[in-house]
């Protein structure tokens, strides 16, 4: 194939495309290495959106934006993270160096966008993104060792193509949706969607509710539309129910046999007159601009084949994925990923052969395909992250505490999902304990960055709590 394995030097290019958390992160993993003195590549970072933050630049469209490109937004309004923020955190900017002072461990979207970006522009790397440029064609040409990748510049109308040592894709996996089909859904006569298009669960308030999905989004999207005033939301699976002591007007049933009118039937024999369905059936890994020698090809889990650490395109090194694992970590796991793609291509890192390449992979899918549960899950993925870290200079974090807040967060959830999120810990960066919310996260009706930050309970707040 002719890749170099060894690394690069300073006359290389290197594309990143998205400007999300992943590619923020390894913009910010360059911009630490400059910092301290290393001679780093040309870096250029696509993305399609007009501003930086991926999923969490929040945007009210849904199908197409302004410019006919597919929508890369799942955000909805309301979003408030699922698990504690303590396992998210960024090891280089902790929380407390962001807002000055400790926030509690479940914030809604505004704040962690805040944050997201609040160490993109202390990083002061901006400049290095190409914006409202989305990438049409990555093709690897091997007379020239290089990555052909050709771009669209929306603003002007133009499509271009520039050369590349290395093209590492960080556009996430979370907006292509999975819609499935059921029986006589054609003849449904309410509102049918995706959780890609969910915006504002007041939508389904005093409306019956057909929540489809057995995982994250279903879990929350269901307990919006109740915390929001729907009648009722019944959660049909697949597999498996998620099986939570669910409160008065939420229950979880299987799969949908049939569909006639309004009313919807189950493979239990049970039946709802519905007025909407909402598909949380997960999202499409879909990398359409990538040449199909060069896509990763995978379901949704947490070590996908053909990347050695989870990162490096097995069958050519120059190409690199971000984030394309499913996930406990997030933010800090993508940042380890960062720094180990910034050191391959710097050559700090320098990479097995491909035997060696290929055997490490097929450990860790084999190990992954052994695991029983979800608290095997996280040890998994500690693990993961652990192997990252021991490899890279990215800041030290306690990788031990975040599990047993995982650990914590799991059986919080068991123990009542309708206040897990009013749960408290201590920063793995800091050890700073975070403070109690002034607000239960069921009465906590206004999710602005205004009305969390504040430090006395808003009694306007607590005024109307539908489901409470």
């Amino acid at each position: 194939m002719g890749t170099n394995q060894g690394g690069s030097n300073v006359a290389d290019r290197v594309a990143i495309i998205g400007a999300g958390p992943c590619g923020l992160g390894l913009l910010r993993a360059f911009q630490q290495a400059e910092a301290a003195g290393a001679s780093v590549p040309e870096v250029v970072c696509f993305e399609k959106q007009d501003d930086w933050g991926g999923l969490w630049n929040y945007t009210w469209r849904t199908g197409t934006d302004e410019n006919g490109e597919p929508v890369h937004g799942s955000m909805y309004r309301y979003l408030w993270s699922n698990g504690p923020k303590e396992c998210l955190e960024f090891a280089d900017y902790s929380f407390d160096e962001h807002f000055g002072q400790p926030i509690p461990s479940f914030p809604p979207r505004e704040v962690l966008y805040d944050y997201i970006i609040g160490r993109a522009t202390a990083a002061g790397v901006r400049d290095k993104i190409r914006f409202s440029t989305p990438v049409r064609n990555v093709v690897w040409d091997e007379s020239a060792g290089q990555f052909s990748v050709t771009v669209r510049n929306i603003d002007d109308d133009r499509t271009e193509t520039e050369m590349f040592d290395w093209v590492v894709v960080a556009n996430g996996h979370f907006s292509v949706p999975h819609v499935p089909t059921f029986d006589g859904i054609e003849s449904f006569t309410g509102r049918v969607m995706h959780g890609h298009d969910f915006r504002d669960a007041l939508e389904f308030k005093d409306k019956h509710v057909v929540i489809v999905g057995g995982s994250y989004s279903a879990e929350d999207i269901s307990l919006q539309c109740h915390k929001y005033g729907a009648a009722s939301v019944t959660i049909s699976y697949r597999s498996g129910a998620m099986g939570f002591s669910w409160p008065a007007g939420m229950k979880e049933v299987p799969l949908i046999t049939t569909i006639s009118g309004s009313t919807v039937s189950f493979s239990d024999g049970s039946s709802v007159d519905a007025d909407a369905i909402v598909m949380c059936t997960g999202y499409l890994h879909s990398f359409p601009f990538v040449d199909d020698s060069l896509r990763l090809k995978t379901g949704n889990r947490l070590y996908p084949p053909g990347l050695y650490k989870g990162v490096v395109w097995e069958a050519n090194p120059k190409l690199m994925y971000l984030g394309m694992q499913d996930q406990y970590y997030t933010f800090s796991m993508f940042d380890l990923q960062a720094w180990f793609a910034r050191d391959v291509v710097m050559g700090t890192a320098p990479l097995p052969d491909a035997a060696a390449m290929a055997t490490e992979i097929g450990e860790w899918v084999a190990r992954e395909e052994a695991l029983a549960d979800p608290y095997q899950e996280i040890d998994f993925q500690a693990d993961y992250c652990r192997d990252l870290a021991a490899v890279v200079d990215y800041p030290p974090f306690d990788i031990d505490a975040t599990v047993k807040m995982f650990v914590d967060w799991e059986h919080d959830k068991e123990h009542d999902i309708l206040s897990y999120r009013n749960s408290s810990f201590a920063s793995a960066v800091t050890g700073t304990p975070s403070p109690s919310h002034h607000t239960p996260w069921l009465a906590a009706m206004d999710d602005s960055m205004a009305t969390y930050m504040a430090t006395e309970v808003n009694l306007n707040e607590r005024a109307a709590t539908p489901n409470a």
